[in-house]
């Protein structure tokens, strides 16, 4: 057994991760006392790690509704922690090219575990926008560009994330069923994109493909988003083929070889 194996963690700061964690999955923030019910610890105890967390400027308080969430300080850290990745780089003029290509959003995104992390966003030029940044973390089940990365996790893999995850419904779109999922990633290996049609947010589209490394892995992925009079039966073929290019285009820049 190694020294790492017999070091124990240290349970405030595991209970203080889980607290972020938990915040970074409420789209409005939490109260002390839903924090307090989900965790099962004494409402003393959370409310020193809240008070810590914030002291340090990582998450804040409302003091109209009194719940807790992200800081702008959060943000700068996960932007930091993602901008300087290779990949991150190689794409942004290929990335650009697509959203002045189509006038829609663009994403890119990794996967880490369960969810998709967004490591660059470029709106178009008098765009409202959509409400994302570098380091949102998306669901799989029902983003294009989630879709896109869970469409090739292992059998294994897919179990764990409904086990870990479930499928949450965010609207009657949402596919919740395991199964249909399954059928859903199946299609999505075939036509080399992915659709969120309005399943993760009504009124929006979005379209995803992945980004394939030198193994032929899917390492990222990039979706093209925009609402529903945007994104529309008739122009998603095309925008699923100039998708395509794109996110070829990158994976050949990264070392992927079709031969």
């Amino acid at each position: 057994m190694t020294t790492a194996c017999r070091t124990p963690s240290v349970p405030a700061v595991e209970r203080a991760f889980w607290l972020l964690e938990q915040l970074a999955e409420s789209k409005n923030g939490l109260s002390l006392s839903q924090l307090v019910e989900s965790s099962h610890l004494p409402k003393s105890s959370i409310h020193c790690l809240l008070l810590t967390l914030e002291r340090g400027g990582y998450i804040q308080r409302s003091p109209q509704t009194g719940r807790y969430t992200y800081s702008l300080k959060l943000f700068g850290l996960a932007n930091a922690s993602v901008s300087g990745l290779p990949i991150r780089e190689q794409a942004a003029p290929l990335l650009v090219h697509l959203m002045e290509r189509t006038g829609l959003t663009v994403h890119m995104g990794v996967l880490d575990k369960y969810e998709a992390v967004l490591i660059a966003k470029y709106n178009p030029p008098g765009s409202t926008g959509l409400a994302t940044w570098r380091g949102k973390r998306m669901a799989i089940h029902c983003t294009g560009l989630g879709k896109a990365l869970g469409a090739y996790m292992s059998e294994e893999e897919l179990k764990a994330l409904h086990r870990v995850r479930k499928l949450p419904r965010h609207n009657e779109n949402t596919i919740s069923n395991f199964r249909r999922l399954q059928e859903e990633f199946s299609r999505i290996r075939q036509l080399s994109y992915a659709l969120d049609d309005e399943e993760d947010e009504v009124g929006w589209r979005c379209l995803g493909a992945p980004v394939f490394n030198e193994e032929g892995r899917p390492v990222a992925a990039v979706s093209v988003a925009g609402t529903t009079q945007m994104i529309h039966a008739e122009n998603i073929p095309r925008l699923a083929e100039t998708l395509k290019s794109c996110t070829s285009a990158i994976s050949s820049a990264v070392g992927y070889s079709r031969n």
